[in-house]
């Protein structure tokens, strides 16, 4: 994976494209420019960022989804965003070849060189947060003071995006079977957002 110049405090442009793209598919382009501009947004949906944005953007709009829609179209539009956003990385930042061979490996090795990749470029995604790997029992990924639950409290986790980011890339490239599941979130007072990784072999 390849990724632009950091600056604290910014993440990568996907994580406002994809929401407007997924918003728009499911509740249409009044619903969807009403959010951005409650978030701060709108002039994202004229011209939509290329480079890095400033994560309290993303926070707001991950909120505003949160405080506009119901709970399961606010979860659906953030599943679509994330698989989006996969598609996106498949095609623009994971080189050709890499995914060859990772498609060839078994799922353990193939899972270890996708984290160690997605880690390198964590901070596209996280911000000014922290993303850890837990190779234990299971395999547990951590978000720790990630943007997109800073600002809501919830009755259940709503890192959704991060969930379905990470398992279309793991269904592409590691197993079709991967199932990513949010155990904890910040939104529920959490002190990390932990995603448990499991396929069946």
């Amino acid at each position: 994976m390849t990724a632009h110049a950091h600056t604290p405090g910014t993440i990568g442009p996907n994580s406002i494209t994809r929401m407007a793209q997924a918003l728009t598919r499911q509740q249409g382009e009044a619903v969807t420019t009403r959010i951005f501009e409650a978030a701060g947004l709108a002039h994202y949906l004229s011209e939509p960022p290329t480079q890095m944005v400033d994560e309290k953007g993303v926070t707001a709009l991950h909120r505003v989804v949160r405080e506009t829609l119901a709970p399961e179209e606010a979860r659906s539009v953030s599943r679509e965003a994330g698989h989006l956003t996969a598609e996106y990385l498949l095609a623009n930042r994971i080189p050709k070849p890499v995914q060859t061979v990772l498609r060839l490996l078994p799922a353990g090795p193939a899972s270890r060189i996708l984290l160690a990749a997605i880690s390198r470029n964590a901070w596209t995604f996280t911000g000014s947060g922290r993303f850890q790997v837990n190779h234990g029992r299971t395999l547990e990924l951590s978000i720790t003071g990630g943007p997109i639950c800073k600002e809501i409290q919830a009755h259940e986790p709503v890192c959704d995006y991060y969930a379905a980011t990470f398992e279309h890339l793991f269904r592409s490239l590691v197993h079709k079977n991967t199932v990513v599941r949010e155990t904890a979130c910040g939104a529920l007072g959490a002190p990390s957002c932990l995603f448990d990784v499991c396929w069946n072999v």
